[in-house]
């Protein structure tokens, strides 16, 4: 026992540990005034008193949906996404290899002249499925979306007008968490409020954006074309996506009245699920386009670039550190820098996450008026988020370091039952 207390001790007193111990304690807050600060600026900038912009011209959108197995959910996708309001919309499936009912449900809307269908016999998964979609498609502007989304009917009145600048490849949308019944689930509406809403923000004012989202993004069909489409052997295909059209220079934006209604994991093995292959995908993406700290040219990128590393960075350091304290407390040595009850500095941290939380609140309750109602649980936030989110990070970390696999990324679909459930 002597010995492993001298061990602890030693490391506990290295210069490493303490400039360690620095970053993790400081880095919280830096980039939450940055995110904070940023946001803002976009907030009263461009979105306080935003009305759509005129549609001076009206382009044909497709709005595609990739779905496997998703016969609980499509049918309030498709509703949607028929019922959007603009003139020459065109609201295509691509079912891939689906063994359930979703193409019998995508069939009665076929029938009545509101959707088309593609079907595909075997499952290659969603990267796949969309490139294969794409030329079959008649719009200018592809809507893509989940399956298990519910885009709100002005979205495109929103999204569209960006398409005026010829420099416009994506617009993504807002997502926002309809299903708020459990603890889980208001989580991550705060974390969507708070972390994604926010941070995107602050992105578009950096000029780049870490990624688009996953649930809904409008693209310009050509820009799709001009980078190959979608990375089949890529988890994380819509961050990919991202990388590649800011390295072809193409302008990826925000939108932040393109209101969408999405579901969330209501339980811990389907929310620890989704975030593994999130940092998965995030690990090799980074690996993947690494060049882009090299040449002056992406300097733009520079900052997203930055931010992921660091932000993994932390997530490792905080691991090492809980262990770390962990095992001291648990041979009676108190850790250097840890205190089981919190200290000045873990008050300062925890009180910049409630305020970042509450700025995230107050902007997008706009959108979701019932956002600011969750607020209490914010408390609760950087506890059981930070350890999720630092685990999963820590896992998917050797992604960083071995090339993806050249096979494609197949769907592994798992939904919780929306029986009961609703907006």
């Amino acid at each position: 026992m002597n010995e492993t207390v001298r061990f602890l001790a030693a490391v506990q007193h290295t210069d490493f540990y303490i400039v360690t111990l620095v970053f993790f304690a400081v880095y919280p807050i830096f980039t939450s005034v940055v995110w904070m600060t940023t946001s803002s600026f976009f907030w009263f900038r461009r979105e306080k008193d935003s009305e759509p912009l005129p549609l001076n011209r009206t382009p044909m959108v497709s709005v595609l949906i990739a779905a496997h197995n998703e016969e609980d959910v499509i049918g309030r996708a498709l509703e949607a996404a028929c019922t959007l309001d603009y003139p020459a919309l065109e609201v295509v499936v691509v079912d891939d290899g689906s063994t359930d009912a979703t193409a019998a449900v995508v069939r009665e809307y076929v029938g009545r002249g509101r959707a088309r269908l593609i079907r595909k016999e075997e499952n290659e998964g969603k990267a796949l499925a969309l490139n294969d979609a794409l030329p079959c498609l008649n719009g200018e502007i592809v809507l893509i979306m989940d399956a298990d989304a519910e885009p709100q009917p002005q979205s495109l009145r929103y999204m569209v007008p960006h398409f005026e600048s010829p420099r416009v490849a994506a617009v993504t949308g807002n997502p926002r968490v309809y299903n708020v019944g459990s603890l889980l689930c208001r989580l991550q509406l705060i974390e969507f409020t708070s972390i994604v809403s926010l941070l995107r923000r602050s992105q578009r004012v950096w000029g780049r954006i870490l990624t688009v989202s996953g649930v809904v993004t409008a693209f310009r069909k050509s820009a799709l074309t001009d980078v190959g489409g979608f990375s089949p052997d890529m988890p994380t295909e819509d961050i990919d996506l991202t990388w590649k059209l800011q390295k072809r220079f193409w302008d990826v934006r925000y939108e932040p009245n393109a209101v969408l209604l999405m579901r969330v994991p209501s339980t811990f093995r389907g929310l620890v699920k989704q975030r593994l292959r999130w940092a998965h995908g995030l690990m090799q993406v980074l690996r993947r386009h690494h060049d882009v700290i090299l040449g002056w040219r992406y300097r733009r990128l520079w900052p997203v670039f930055i931010e992921a590393v660091l932000s993994t960075i932390w997530a490792v350091c905080f691991v090492i550190l809980t262990i770390l304290w962990i095992v001291s407390y648990s041979v009676g040595y108190p850790p250097v820098g840890a205190h089981p009850i919190p200290n000045l500095w873990g008050m300062l941290i925890a009180t910049f996450a409630l305020i970042q939380i509450l700025i995230g609140t107050l902007m997008d309750r706009r959108y979701d008026p019932e956002t600011l109602h969750y607020y209490p649980y914010a408390v609760f936030y950087p506890i059981i988020y930070w350890m999720i989110m630092s685990i999963t990070t820590v896992i998917a970390l050797p992604a960083l370091f071995r090339h993806p696999a050249r096979r494609p990324v197949r769907w592994d679909t798992e939904r919780d039952s929306i029986r009961g459930e609703g907006p």
